[in-house]
């Protein structure tokens, strides 16, 4: 390994750091330089930026990243790159997939990075110098969506009201051939899960068995359940219901706030996303 490049997120791309390298992204070139490597530290301030970094597919990238999104900022970037058109298919891409293997990528987290913990990545600069030096790699799922991004570990539907209280919301949501909701019901919250990330929500168990390298998304709605007691009195319990499959649809009726990879957003129309098996991966010890 000759060429390294050591990317950092400037604040206006998925709330990165400052422009200046910090200090784990200079430990993690002082590793990487003396074993041997040669490094350059760059500073994307937009899209464009990280583009013209991914148009030197020779050298090797690490993200240097504050939160999840700014991983996702870059891989969504890479689908952009590497993404056939659907007229364009090789006849190499297996069926279940819209894009070839991507890249590894190494993660170097300079914070509190959930994706790393969820993914048993190396944490230390010293310690991804290391595993991006030694080449060895993990394929992971990718979830991609019809919104025209990417979802490395999942994403939670749903909001609360000032008291922290869950604000019922009403939505369709199908796993393949299976309806977990069809839009009649008030819905608490909505997990569609690639890792762990979003598996409980306030000690509520959402989704029981996702994982990042299994080729299947998993998705958990969780509602209210009124049910009678013998003597007359009403009790309100939560109802989970779970699917696995290759694609889910949500179809909100009014705006629901949502969180994906950490980042915040509204979500005002159906959004429909689908398994990409083994699409990206990373370095790893």
């Amino acid at each position: 390994m000759n060429d390294v490049v050591l990317l950092t997120l400037d604040d206006g791309l998925s709330g990165g750091c400052a422009s200046s390298p910090r200090v784990p992204v200079l430990a993690c070139r002082d590793a990487l330089v003396a074993g041997g490597a040669q490094v350059e530290t760059v500073t994307a301030y937009s899209d464009g930026d990280i583009d013209a970094v991914l148009d030197s597919p020779d050298r090797v990238l690490i993200v240097a990243a504050t939160t999840d999104g700014e991983v996702r900022a870059v891989v969504r970037r890479m689908v952009r790159r590497y993404a056939p058109a659907p007229s364009a298919r090789p006849e190499s891409l297996p069926e279940d997939r819209t894009l070839p293997d991507l890249p590894p990528i190494g993660v170097l987290p300079m914070g509190d990075v959930e994706l790393v913990k969820r993914l048993g990545l190396p944490s230390d600069p010293a310690a991804v110098a290391a595993a991006v030096l030694s080449g060895r790699t993990r394929r992971l799922d990718l979830l991609r969506n019809d919104g025209g991004s990417v979802t490395l570990h999942g994403t939670l539907l749903g909001g609360a009201d000032d008291t922290g209280q869950a604000v019922p919301y009403a939505a369709s949501v199908n796993v393949d051939d299976t309806v977990l909701s069809d839009g009649g019901e008030p819905l608490l919250a909505t997990a569609v899960a690639n890792a762990d990330g979003y598996a409980t929500i306030d000690d509520l168990p959402l989704v029981t068995r996702a994982d990042a390298a299994d080729g299947m998304l998993d998705v958990a709605v969780a509602l209210p359940v009124t049910t009678r007691r013998w003597y007359g009195r009403r009790q309100v319990r939560v109802e989970v219901r779970r699917a696995r499959g290759r694609a889910v649809a949500v179809h909100p009726r009014t705006d629901v706030p949502f969180v994906d990879d950490g980042v915040a957003g509204t979500l005002g129309r159906k959004r429909t996303w689908w398994m990409e098996r083994g699409a990206w991966a990373v370095f790893t010890s």
